[in-house]
């Protein structure tokens, strides 16, 4: 395995599934073989751009021993099964976030790479953005301090050309928090770098006929008692804001994925230079795939690990129990 290029199959043809196939395409040692979807024309599409074998049944391609990782770019509601499935078959798995529905879901999957030993590594793409690369950089290097507080955004178009009808449905894992707003959830986490102990939120569907969520706000409380907030809002029509304002001992940091990032003092701001890039979803796919590649060659820890995965999920069923039952509520552990 370590000179040959290590196989991947995509379940998902989707939009998603396509900026896959042209992350690996870009990165050396991964060969896409293999793609499978619901929709055989939309997987045989893909599947003809980049070389590889199309199909409709997903546990065919799981169960192929020719591939070695297995991404799955499904709808919510199939992270389970096929994750399972793919550590039971000893296939090492990039899984899109969120990595399941609930907790429980999350622990199952968790539980069965860990009796596979695979490798599981959950796709928060933010973990690969340049902006938060460059801010993680700023922030280890100590002179702002240890953050404080925070307040991280994702306002966005909700109704975008590739929203589908199971985006729409609470019951099949949809809703703006559980597909975008979780991003900037993960942010925030990621950034303080705490557990959230409970959750505050606010959430409802407020512009879009539909049952799931299109607008939540989270107060978070971590463990060691700093706090932050989170927007998730997905509008009819407006202008895109993406990204957060930490607050630390001794200065702001700002980290803007269309602007990049700045330090705050003096009551200015000062940006930092080359952090920001073009395209930089697709860049932080193609570093994404790189992470995966050196977890699965050297058997390194995935850098966003099922553990983690698990814990943003938590976060998020929290912070919906909390808008049923209008109350802080507790992050399951």
């Amino acid at each position: 395995m370590a000179n040959a290029d290590l196989t991947v199959g995509i379940l998902g043809a989707g939009y998603f599934g396509e900026q896959h196939a042209r992350a690996i395409a870009a990165v050396g040692g991964l060969r896409l073989t293999a793609v499978s979807d619901c929709d055989r024309a939309l997987a045989q599409r893909l599947a003809d751009r980049h070389g590889a074998a199309a199909g409709s049944d997903w546990r065919q391609l799981v169960a192929d021993a020719a591939i070695d990782i297995v991404v799955i770019a499904t709808p919510h509601e199939l992270h389970m099964p096929m994750a399972i499935a793919a550590a039971q078959a000893g296939k090492h798995t990039l899984l899109e976030k969120p990595m399941g529905c609930t907790v429980a879901e999350c622990t199952a999957i968790l539980e069965a790479a860990e009796r596979s030993r695979t490798t599981l590594l959950i796709g928060q793409l933010l973990h690969f953005a340049l902006p938060s690369l460059v801010a993680r950089q700023v922030l280890d290097a100590g002179d702002l301090g240890r953050p404080i507080a925070g307040a991280s955004t994702l306002v966005k178009l909700w109704m975008e050309p590739n929203r589908r009808p199971w985006h729409l449905d609470p019951g099949r894992g949809g809703g703006m928090l559980m597909t975008a707003g979780i991003h900037a959830l993960d942010l925030l986490v990621w950034f303080m770098g705490a557990p959230v102990a409970t959750v505050y939120a606010a959430a409802g569907t407020l512009m879009h006929a539909q049952a799931a969520d299109d607008s939540a706000m989270l107060l978070v409380r971590f463990a060691d008692g700093r706090f932050g907030q989170v927007s998730s809002i997905g509008y009819r029509d407006g202008g895109v804001v993406y990204g957060m304002d930490l607050v630390c001992e001794k200065a702001t940091l700002r980290i803007d994925f269309a602007r990049g990032v700045c330090i705050g003092r003096g009551g200015d701001w000062i940006p930092v230079a080359d952090s920001a890039e073009p395209n930089w979803m697709l860049r932080a796919l193609e570093r994404e795939w790189q992470a995966m590649q050196v977890a699965v060659r050297t058997g390194a820890p995935a850098p966003v690990s099922g553990a983690y995965g698990r814990h943003i999920v938590a976060c998020i069923q929290a912070a919906l129990q909390s808008n049923r039952e209008r109350r802080e509520v507790a992050v399951a552990p």
